[in-house]
């Protein structure tokens, strides 16, 4: 924390306790000089905080009733960086009632209103102009990943219903340590008592919570998303390219999926990735029009080769000559 947001802070609390303080008291207190002092009241007020100034003998400063809740202490780029936030997570999921996506899309049009003064033209500006896409996320409910931070915070077990991939339902009963976001997907590593081991569970998955009064003794726990991947990568299988293309084209290509990506010697790259089936990776590879090997099982080998020949077929069937790419505003 800078030394001049901790100073506002102080003086803001201190003004908060609602009583009126001479000028050379607050100083004192705050210790700052008077022309300081006087700056960060300036500062208080660009903030939208009503400073009251009575100046001469007897004069005093004191914060006088304004809103219900004060303005955020927010530098611009931070105000900035909180619109983007909520307009990212906006744009994932369904907005289902109580999801996080929906909170969010309800927060995004009311932050402006606790924002400073000398901000707010500048985000409803932002807010105006901005539009985002949508990103194919399953919603997860805002209440659930807030009960779940008290019970990890509290050591408090608990219970829910848990429905997984395949449809099975179950009950557990567990002890939660972290929540994990990763991929879009919102995770909770646990400690699940039936299985007497550590489990991850997708959070959009869970259903009627319920936080017990009993609680639990701290456990050492493994990294979250260290665990949380690899057990992501235990049942799938191994998929390695050399790409006649550059790392950082390649990384871009490849960012919707963890794969480790390192930079070869004459401008070629290595693509490893942990799959469920060989299409995974096609759209990936095609968009970076480069040359590349496979290293894969058997299994994915003769998916590639199928659709090397199903593919090739279907281009030898079309009349139509080359594509032409669209030009601006075209389909």
């Amino acid at each position: 924390m800078s030394d001049v947001t901790r100073r506002m802070l102080s003086l803001l609390a201190t003004l908060q306790t609602g009583r009126s303080f001479a000028g050379g008291d607050l100083a004192a207190r705050i210790g700052v000089s008077p022309r300081t002092l006087r700056r960060d009241v300036d500062r208080l007020r660009e903030y939208g905080y009503p400073v009251e100034t009575r100046p001469g003998p007897g004069g005093h400063y004191r914060l006088t009733a304004g809103a219900a809740m004060p303005p955020l202490m927010l530098e611009d780029d931070e105000a900035v960086a909180i619109l983007l936030g909520l307009a990212a997570l906006a744009s994932t999921g369904s907005a289902v009632e109580g999801s996080v996506d929906e909170a969010a899309t309800r927060a995004y049009g009311k932050v402006e209103q606790y924002l400073p003064k000398r901000l707010r033209h500048r985000i409803a500006r932002l807010r105006a102009s901005l539009d985002t896409g949508e990103v194919g996320a399953p919603s997860t409910s805002a209440g659930y990943l807030g009960e779940l931070a008290d019970a990890i915070a509290n050591r408090q077990i608990v219970a829910f219903d848990y429905r997984r991939a395949n449809g099975a339902a179950s009950s557990r009963w567990v002890e939660p340590h972290r929540q994990v976001h990763h991929l879009q997907r919102w995770y909770l590593l646990a400690w699940d008592l039936g299985k007497g081991d550590w489990r991850v569970f997708r959070t959009d998955r869970i259903d009627a919570l319920r936080l017990s009064t009993n609680r639990f003794e701290s456990r050492s726990a493994p990294p979250a998303l260290d665990y949380l991947v690899t057990g992501i990568r235990r049942n799938r299988e191994v998929v390695a390219f050399t790409v006649e293309e550059a790392a950082g084209p390649v990384a871009e290509a490849f960012r919707h999926d963890t794969a480790e990506v390192t930079a070869l010697d004459g401008g070629r790259t290595r693509v490893v990735l942990h799959q469920e089936s060989w299409e995974w990776p096609l759209a990936a590879l095609a968009s970076l029009d480069a040359g590349f090997t496979i290293e894969a099982p058997e299994s994915f080998m003769d998916g590639y080769r199928g659709f090397a020949e199903r593919l090739r077929a279907a281009a030898a069937r079309s009349g139509a000559g080359p594509a032409r790419r669209a030009g601006p505003g075209e389909p």
